[in-house]
């Protein structure tokens, strides 16, 4: 006589179905996340074509129902974080995009940029990650904060009209629960002294590693066809033992 109790062979598989895909669902909303770097604006830490996995509950809401069941921590200087753009429709780029950029400057920090040396409450501080690829150029952001708005080639409507207000003594200072970021490939990174300030609660986590990196070149993350699309996945499957970066494959990122 069957066992009343005895579970199908298809509801097992269902069930456990079922469970995986609230699992998943969970972890990438609460746990990690994955993304990929489609510019060089943090290039030699992050490279085009490094696919990352984010800690998303290192910088939790404090104040959350979940924070005392999290290994929350402050966020600190030099902390590469990911973040949604904070910009206006108008800018030129989308609000809400994704970005990964190192943390600069913390509430309350008096900020200056002179020569390409950044300095943070009047120090000089050591940046051993930044790669500055043209050395002997002149670029905008080099010296921040500008003079006046007109020198800031590059900058927003937005943060050309409101970057006055937060300055004192020559220096930016960094307004609470807002972080003033950068790019470790400073010539080429369009951050905190193009948009302005970050605020807290756009910041959702903090990268851990990198799982895979496929060598890409510079702009075809841009490239969002579906005719590009196909070829680049085309591009993958042919090249994906060749152009992976093997020695990048789970290396912490710092």
């Amino acid at each position: 006589m069957a066992d009343p109790f005895r579970k199908s062979s298809f509801r097992d598989t269902f069930e456990s179905l079922v469970v995986t895909v609230i699992l998943a669902i969970f972890g990438t909303t609460f746990v990690v996340q994955a993304f990929k770097i489609p510019t060089g604006s943090m290039e030699n830490t992050l490279l085009i074509g490094d696919h990352l996995l984010v800690n998303k509950f290192a910088f939790a809401d404090p104040q959350g129902p979940l924070a005392r069941f999290l290994p929350y921590r402050k966020i600190h200087r030099d902390d590469v974080v990911v973040f949604k753009f904070p910009g206006d429709a108008d800018d030129a780029q989308e609000p809400g995009e994704h970005f990964v950029k190192r943390v600069i400057g913390l509430p309350g920090d008096q900020i200056r940029v002179v020569n390409r040396k950044v300095f943070v409450n009047g120090e000089a501080v050591s940046e051993p990650f930044v790669r500055n690829a043209y050395p002997d150029e002149v670029r905008s952001g080099d010296d921040f904060p500008p003079v006046t708005s007109g020198e800031m080639q590059g900058a927003t409507s937005t943060w050309r009209a409101e970057f006055p207000n937060y300055l004192q003594n020559g220096q930016i200072v960094v307004p609470a629960n807002e972080y003033f970021v950068m790019g470790d490939n400073r010539e080429e990174s369009w951050d905190s002294r193009f948009w302005g300030f970050v605020p807290r609660k756009l910041i959702s986590g903090r990268p851990l590693l990198i799982y895979w990196s496929f060598e890409t070149p510079h702009g075809q993350y841009e490239q969002n066809t579906l005719g590009d699309r196909l070829k680049q996945m085309a591009g993958m499957m042919v090249h994906f033992f060749s152009r992976t970066r093997w020695s990048r494959t789970f290396k912490l990122i710092h």
